[in-house]
C-alpha cells in the first residue's frame, strides 16, 4: 500500500467502524485508528489487500487470537472482507512499539543512553513471557516474536504481544514450506522450515532482549534471504559478538540468560517460557532489587 492508498481510505467507513488516522504499517498492511459508532471508542483496524494474504490465512489467524483473553494480549473484536482488502478490528494501543522506542533511542548523542536499562526492559520481558506461555497452553505458538509486535501502552506501560499473523496451533499437522518470520529474531529450526514449539519464541524473546540491552544486534549486514540461510546452515556463528560484547549493560549473568534462551539447538534452551521468567525474576530481585 502507497500513501496514495492511505489518503484514499481515510474515512472510509469498515464495519461500522470510520478510519480516523494511519495508526502503523506493516510489511502485509496497515493499521488504522477507527472510531467505532456503535460503542462510541477508539478501536485499531488492520487493512490487509486480498493479494498479500488469502482470506482463509485471514480468518486463520483472528480466530487464533480470538480464543486468546490475556491482559498482555492484543484483544480482536471481529474479522472480515470489505472491498479489496481483509480486515481485522481489535484493541488500540495508544503508544509504540519496542522497535519505535529503541529507534528513537539510537538517535541520543550519547553512546551510553542508546540502548535500554535492564529496569526497564526486565519487566516488559517477564509480561511478554508471561503472555506468550499462556497462549502455548492454549496451543499457540506466535512465531514471530520481535521488538515490532511489543506494544508499550501509555501512559501505564502495559507491554502487548501483537501480530500473530503466522502463529501456528497444535492442529497444524505440518510447517509450510515456506519460512515464514523475521530472520534476525527466528530460530535455526524455523529458518529451516521445522515444525516450531514454544522453544521458537523464547529464542525470540531472548533476541528481543539482547537487542533491547544493546541497542543494536551483532548481526551480519546481509539481504533477508542470505541471514536466513546463514540462520539455518550456521547458526553458531550468526551473531558477530557475544552479548557482553555487544552491549555494556548486559554484565555475566545476563549474557548466561541471553545465551541459554537463543541456543542454536532448542534442546538446550528454556523448556517454557516460565523457567525463562523465573531467570529474571532471579535475577531483577538479586541484582538490581526490582521485582518483576
Amino acid at each position: 500500500m502507497d500513501s496514495g492508498d492511505t489518503d484514499r481510505l481515510i474515512g472510509t467507513e469498515v464495519a461500522g467502524v470510520t478510519l480516523l488516522s494511519l495508526h502503523g504499517r506493516g510489511h502485509t498492511g496497515l493499521v488504522f485508528v477507527g472510531f467505532q459508532k456503535s460503542l462510541k471508542r477508539k478501536i485499531a483496524v488492520k487493512l490487509v489487500p486480498k493479494a498479500k494474504a488469502t482470506a482463509q490465512s485471514f480468518m486463520d489467524e483472528a480466530e487464533v487470537v480470538a480464543v486468546l483473553n490475556h491482559p498482555n494480549i492484543v484483544t480482536v473484536f471481529d474479522v472480515g472482507e470489505f472491498g479489496e482488502y481483509l480486515y481485522i478490528t481489535m484493541q488500540l494501543i495508544e503508544g509504540d512499539s519496542l522497535q519505535g522506542l529503541l529507534k528513537r533511542r539510537l538517535l541520543h548523542p550519547v553512546p551510553s543512553q542508546r540502548s535500554m536499562d535492564a529496569t526497564a526492559v526486565l519487566p516488559v520481558m517477564a509480561a511478554t513471557l508471561d503472555a506468550l506461555e499462556y497462549a502455548h497452553q492454549q496451543g499457540v505458538i506466535h512465531q514471530d516474536i520481535k521488538p515490532g509486535n511489543i506494544l508499550i501502552e501509555k501512559p501505564s506501560g502495559r507491554p502487548y504481544v501483537a501480530d500473530f499473523g503466522i502463529a501456528r496451533t497444535e492442529l497444524t499437522e505440518d510447517q509450510s514450506k515456506f519460512v515464514h518470520g523475521t530472520p534476525l529474531y527466528m530460530p535455526p529450526e524455523q529458518a529451516r522450515g521445522h515444525v516450531t514449539d514454544q522453544r521458537a519464541d523464547i529464542f525470540a524473546v531472548g533476541v528481543t532482549m539482547w537487542e533491547c540491552l544493546a541497542g543494536v544486534l551483532p548481526a551480519p549486514p546481509l539481504p533477508a534471504i542470505k541471514l536466513v540461510g546463514m540462520k539455518a546452515r550456521n547458526p553458531e556463528a550468526f551473531f558477530l559478538k557475544s552479548p557482553s560484547e555487544s552491549g555494556a549493560r548486559i554484565d555475566e549473568r545476563l549474557e548466561q540468560i541471553i545465551l541459554k534462551a537463543t541456543a542454536p539447538d532448542r534442546e538446550n534452551r528454556y523448556g517454557g517460557c516460565g523457567q525463562f521468567k523465573n531467570a529474571l525474576r532471579e535475577y531483577a530481585d538479586g541484582k538490581l532489587g526490582l521485582r518483576i
